[in-house]
């Protein structure tokens, strides 16, 4: 026996919201609002503890600039900045967020050069320091991943940034030519970019001989390389951790002007509300009175 068809069911209409579910709306808004206020004021004060730290990574880092090219912008970035043909990348971020797209820009810049590595048939190994790189670098650059420190506490000290290039230093080394570090450098309040620097071997034997100008062992060229990779992650990590302050606190205030006129508009929508919820009170209650006359 066939059964009889179901009487199709109309579809929920969305029904206009209550003055209390307005009213609950707007009280939630203002607890965020309070919310991103104080993460707000709480960075601005992190971010100058970040700049004083910055400031004296820049003096500890100085030393660098005799053996190298500067850092290069990745907006900037022609070819493959001079990568070898199997080169080891530290990418610099935090385990923290909210803090807009400063990890994104670390991640990007890295797709695009891996786009630009393969092109060349060369390859290379990403190592990720913080979460919120690994997270999403495992997604652009899954083939690429190697390693991931997370769980770091802030703020970062040259300790962690030693164990940092150990590991890049043992990564592969028997094919390793370069070791480039991509993070974010601090320009202003509002504003970062990503860079990458990249950190070339030293040459000890050939025709090629780098560092001439220094009469010493190769095992004092070989330590004096390792401190140059430590002294130059350690430096990312400070410009990092300012860029993710200086961000941090732009968003939250951005957050906070966005509930703002959240809470304007919903004022105003509720006062409509009550309005015509008056005024349907008054109608009824002179139609009552003009039909008991």
């Amino acid at each position: 026996r066939a059964r009889a068809p179901r009487p199709k069911q109309a579809p929920p209409r969305r029904s206009m919201a209550t003055e209390k579910e307005i009213a609950m709306r707007i009280a939630s808004t203002k607890n965020i609002r309070k919310i991103t206020s104080s993460m707000k004021m709480v960075s601005a004060a992190k971010l100058k503890g970040d700049q004083n730290r910055l400031a004296a990574a820049k003096q500890f880092a100085a030393w660098t600039a005799v053996l190298d090219e500067p850092a290069t912008p990745l907006e900037e970035l022609e070819g493959t900045a001079g990568l070898a043909d199997h080169s080891v990348v530290v990418a610099i971020s935090s385990d923290k967020g909210l803090c807009g797209g400063v990890h994104s820009a670390v991640a990007r810049g890295l797709r695009t050069i891996n786009a630009r590595l393969k092109e060349e048939n060369k390859t290379m190994n990403v190592i990720a320091v913080g979460e919120k790189g690994r997270s999403q670098l495992r997604r652009m650059v899954p083939d690429s991943l190697t390693t991931a420190l997370t769980n770091i506490p802030p703020p970062y000290n040259f300790g962690y940034a030693s164990t940092v290039a150990q590991m890049a230093l043992d990564t592969e080394p028997e094919k390793t030519g370069a070791i480039a570090v991509v993070y974010n450098k601090f320009v202003s309040a509002i504003a970062y970019s990503p860079t990458l620097k990249t950190i070339a071997p030293f040459v000890l034997e050939g025709d090629d001989v780098t560092l001439t100008a220094y009469d010493a062992d190769d095992d004092v060229l070989r330590g004096l390389r390792e401190y140059y990779l430590a002294t130059e992650i350690f430096y990312g990590m400070m410009e990092g951790a300012t860029s993710e302050q200086s961000s941090r606190m732009q968003a939250m205030e951005n957050a906070t002007k966005n509930a703002g006129e959240l809470i304007d508009k919903l004022t105003l929508i509720y006062n409509r509300a009550r309005q015509a919820r008056i005024t349907t009170e008054l109608i009824e209650i002179i139609s009552g009175a003009s039909a008991l006359e």
